[in-house]
């Protein structure tokens, strides 16, 4: 077990398992099957991400460096939320973007009945440490601890 502290972008606790990418997430290539055909499991249709590409990312704790891709980002992480096919939380290792940061602040603050806790600056000793499968809490204070 080990902890690690970053910075609260949407604070809230929650507990899930991990899904790591060692790289970036193109928010829009992989949400895509969940907005536009109904996928309520979120499953990651991104095939230049062979982390994560074809495993399921709702309800996870979606452990990344960073997200990359383009300005629609933030919208696409807003709707999966509104829709309830948001991971359970998003851990970066490296700083948010702004994009993706809107997205997940929006969703705090405009949905009532969704919780998704973002914290980054965890640091790539998290990003090496953390693997598929272990189980992530996330404590509000921006406390996260890997079993």
């Amino acid at each position: 077990m080990k902890v690690f502290t970053g910075r609260v972008i949407a604070s809230g606790t929650c507990k899930a398992e991990a899904l790591v990418s060692h790289g970036g997430l193109n928010t829009l290539a992989s949400f895509q099957k969940a907005l536009q055909f109904g996928d309520k499991k979120a499953t990651c249709g991104d095939q230049n991400n062979p982390d994560l590409y074809g495993k399921q990312m709702a309800g996870k704790a979606l452990c990344l460096p960073m997200t990359i891709g383009s300005t629609t980002g933030g919208l696409v992480l807003y709707c999966a939320c509104s829709m309830h096919r948001q991971p359970g939380c998003m851990l970066f290792s490296n700083p948010i973007d702004s994009l993706a940061a809107a997205g997940a602040v929006l969703a705090d603050v405009w949905l009532e009945d969704v919780s998704m806790p973002v914290v980054d600056s965890l640091g790539q000793e998290f990003l090496d440490y953390v693997k598929d499968g272990m189980t992530i809490t996330v404590e509000p204070d921006g406390k996260v601890t890997v079993e």
